[in-house]
């Protein structure tokens, strides 16, 4: 794997073709996302694989994104804070969010390095997804990741990102200029 390629060229891919992924390409992806930090070394995340092409349906619904119905893998990533809350208290929900971040980005990576394709869906009604896969009230959905190839004919390519004179600050807030160090004179 080239990092630096393989950075450049993750995109959110919505148009797949009917080719199927092989199982262990996921289990290969999930790999990658589990040896995301997480907090306290935690084993937090859980990750729920369907095929069952009417739960995609569903799953797609309440997304309210249809390109998801065809993919022929989803990949639903879930947390279980209970352990996390009993040791962080009010700081749990922000390790969580920044530990599932971290590991689906890891997954995406994987994803993109096996020349699959997916689109980190992050906003769907909870509630039907829940019981469309049975998962208990006390888990929470952190993200749907829909598996695929990319459809050929229609070739999805990285979006431009923000320059980085835009977004990198020198010691304070909006200094884009790296201050030289001022030499000291000697007596």
């Amino acid at each position: 794997m080239n990092l630096d390629k393989i950075l450049k060229k993750r995109a959110s891919i919505r148009n797949y073709s009917d080719k199927k992924p092989k199982y262990d390409k996921i289990i290969d992806a999930i790999e990658a996302a589990s040896l995301a930090p997480s907090p306290g070394n935690l084993n937090i995340l859980k990750f729920i694989i369907i095929e069952d092409k009417e739960k995609i349906n569903k799953i797609a619904q309440a997304c309210q994104q249809p390109f998801i119905k065809k993919a022929l893998i989803l990949v639903a990533v879930c947390s279980d804070s209970e352990k996390t809350n009993i040791m962080y208290d009010k700081r749990a929900d922000k390790y969580i969010k920044q530990h599932a971040g971290a590991a689906i980005e890891n997954f995406l990576l994987k994803i993109t390095d096996m020349g699959l394709a997916s689109c980190w869906i992050g906003a769907f009604s909870e509630i039907t997804i829940k019981n469309t896969l049975k998962i208990p009230e006390n888990i929470t959905v952190e993200a749907i990741l829909p598996i695929a190839y990319q459809h050929k004919t229609n070739k999805t390519k990285q979006k431009l990102k923000p320059n980085l004179g835009n977004i990198v600050y020198f010691d304070v807030w909006n200094n884009k200029y790296k201050n030289k160090p001022r030499k000291t004179g000697t007596h």
